[in-house]
């Protein structure tokens, strides 16, 4: 007889004791989203157990923008925390500047403390390589490590 079955999730264990990551987020058009991470420059996209680089929020039934950003951002925090295997409390967040109080909103709904706006095309152009795909994203993970590893 089985009680009960315990899986263990993508990638390491969270442990809730490391120092909180600052990641590097993305939010496009449509609800689409990337997370990366950057570690002495160099950043990196996380993708999903899949190998997906991008998370997309369907929400048919939501019409309300806050709560699919939410979804989203949850989303890509939790993405982050499996592959990182620690807390993600900080993000440098590259978005349209029309949305940034949803998305802030959402952020902080999401327990993530924004530690700066970006443009996308602002981001882009702090990645290596700015013609790249992910270069926003890219852009926005070298931000965040600089910012969070500036003394206070």
């Amino acid at each position: 007889m089985k009680l009960f079955q315990i899986e263990e999730p993508e990638g390491p264990p969270l442990d809730p004791e490391a120092a909180g990551a600052a990641v590097g987020i993305d939010i496009g058009p449509a609800d689409v989203g990337r997370v990366a991470v950057a570690v002495g420059g160099n950043a990196e996209v996380l993708p999903d157990a899949d190998g997906s680089r991008t998370l997309v929020v369907v929400l048919e039934r939501e019409r309300v923008k806050a709560k699919r950003m939410l979804t989203l951002l949850l989303g890509l925090r939790s993405r982050a925390e499996k592959q990182l295997a620690r807390p993600v409390t900080h993000a440098v967040i590259a978005a349209d500047e029309d949305g940034t109080t949803t998305v802030g909103d959402a952020a902080s709904a999401a327990g993530l403390t924004v530690l700066r706006f970006i443009g996308r095309a602002e981001a882009a152009a702090l990645a290596d390589d700015p013609a790249v795909e992910d270069a926003s994203v890219l852009g926005a993970a070298v931000c965040a490590e600089d910012l969070a590893t500036k003394p206070a």
